[in-house]
C-alpha cells in the first residue's frame, strides 16, 4: 500500500509540471528582445536553496525507485511495454518522416523558427521523408545523411549556440545511421542523452532571459498558480531541467515520458499549430521512451552498486551538471 501511495505522489508531483511544456521554447512565442540578467540575479538565495532541496529529493528518489518497480501494476506494465520494443526503431523512422512532413507543409524545417527560404531546402526535406518511408536500411541511412547535412547547414546559418536547443536531432540521426549495424544498440542510449541534455539546455534559457518568459505569461495568460511570475519562471525552469536530468541518469523514464507527452498535448490548446509543428518530433521520442523504459540503456546511476553511493552520486552530480550548464550558457549567451 505504501508503494502505491509513493507512486501516486510522484505522478501527482510530475503532473504539477504542466508549465514546462507551455514555456518549453520561449523563442517561438516571445515578442520581446532577449535581455540577459546578471549572474548574481540568477544565483539568488532562492535559486541556491531550491537547487539543494531538489538535489536531496532526487537522491531520495533514487532510493525508492526499486520499491516503485515492485508494485504489481508497474511490473505488469513493464512486461506489456517490453513486448513493443521490437517496433521502436520503426516508430522513430516513420515518426520522423511524419514530423518532417508536418514541418515542410508548414514551410519550416526542424523547428517553427527555421523557415524554408529556398526551393532546394524543400527538396531536401522531401528527399529525407522519402528515404525514411522506403522500407530499407540503406534508404534510412541516406535520409539520415541528408538530415545531418541540412542540420549542419542550418547550424552554420544560425550559429551553434542557438542550435543546441535542437541537439536531440543529432541523436536521432545517430540512431538512424547505426540502424542494422553491429553498433545499433548504442543508438537509443545516445537518444536518451541527447534529448535529456536538450531539455536541460532549454531550461537554462528561462533563467538567463526571464523577461522573454514573463512576456509569454502575460501575452498568453499562462496560469502561475498564485506564484509571482518571476518566481514561477524559476520553478518552471527547474522542473524542465530536472526532467532532462532524470532522462539522462535513468530515473522514472516511462513516467516522465507519459506525463510530458500529456502536457505537450494539453498545451496545444494555448499555442495551437505552432506547438504541434514544434513538438511533433519530441512526441515521437517520448513514445519511444514510454516503450523502452531504460531497457538496454545503462544509465550512469547504475555505475554505483550500493544505494548510498547512488544517492551521493545523484546529489553531487545534479549540482555539478546544473552549475556547468548555467556557466556555459551564460558565458556564450
Amino acid at each position: 500500500m505504501m508503494h502505491k501511495h509513493v507512486l501516486s505522489f510522484l505522478i501527482t508531483l510530475l503532473a504539477l509540471a504542466t508549465p514546462i511544456a507551455t514555456l518549453a521554447h520561449v523563442k517561438w512565442f516571445a515578442t520581446v528582445e532577449p535581455e540577459k540578467v546578471s549572474i548574481e540575479q540568477i544565483l539568488s538565495p532562492m535559486f541556491i536553496s531550491i537547487s539543494i532541496l531538489i538535489a536531496i529529493l532526487l537522491a531520495v528518489l533514487s532510493r525508492i525507485m526499486n520499491h516503485i518497480m515492485e508494485v504489481p501494476f508497474a511490473k505488469k506494465l513493464d512486461s506489456t511495454l517490453a513486448g513493443l520494443r521490437k517496433y521502436t526503431r520503426y516508430i522513430l523512422k516513420y515518426g520522423t518522416a511524419l514530423a518532417f512532413m508536418i514541418q515542410v507543409l508548414s514551410g519550416t524545417m526542424f523547428a517553427p523558427d527555421f523557415a524554408i527560404d529556398y526551393t532546394w531546402e524543400a527538396i531536401v526535406m522531401w528527399l529525407i521523408i522519402l528515404g525514411l518511408l522506403i522500407p530499407h536500411h540503406m534508404a534510412t541511412k541516406t535520409a539520415a545523411i541528408l538530415m545531418l547535412g541540412l542540420f549542419a547547414y542550418e547550424w552554420t546559418e544560425t550559429g551553434w549556440f542557438y542550435m543546441l536547443d535542437y541537439g536531440f536531432y543529432i541523436a536521432i540521426i545517430g540512431v538512424l545511421l547505426l540502424w542494422n549495424t553491429k553498433f545499433e544498440n548504442w543508438g537509443f542510449p545516445f537518444l536518451y542523452l541527447g534529448t535529456g541534455l536538450s531539455l536541460c539546455w532549454v531550461a537554462v534559457e528561462k533563467w538567463v532571459y526571464p523577461d522573454m518568459t514573463i512576456n509569454i505569461i502575460e501575452t498568453h495568460g499562462v496560469p502561475t498558480f498564485g506564484f509571482d511570475p518571476a518566481v514561477f519562471i524559476v520553478l518552471a525552469a527547474f522542473i524542465e531541467f530536472v526532467v532532462g536530468y532524470l532522462l539522462v541518469v535513468g530515473i522514472l523514464n516511462r513516467i516522465l515520458a507519459v506525463v510530458v507527452t500529456v502536457i505537450f498535448i494539453l498545451t496545444t490548446t494555448i499555442f495551437g499549430l505552432t506547438e504541434i509543428i514544434g513538438h511533433a518530433m519530441i512526441h515521437i521520442v517520448l513514445i519511444i521512451f514510454v516503450i523502452e523504459g531504460i531497457s538496454f540503456y545503462h544509465p550512469p546511476i547504475k555505475m554505483h552498486r550500493t544505494v548510498l553511493d547512488q544517492m551521493v552520486f545523484v546529489f553531487l552530480n545534479f549540482i555539478f551538471v546544473l552549475a556547468t550548464f548555467i556557466l556555459i550558457y551564460y558565458r556564450f549567451a
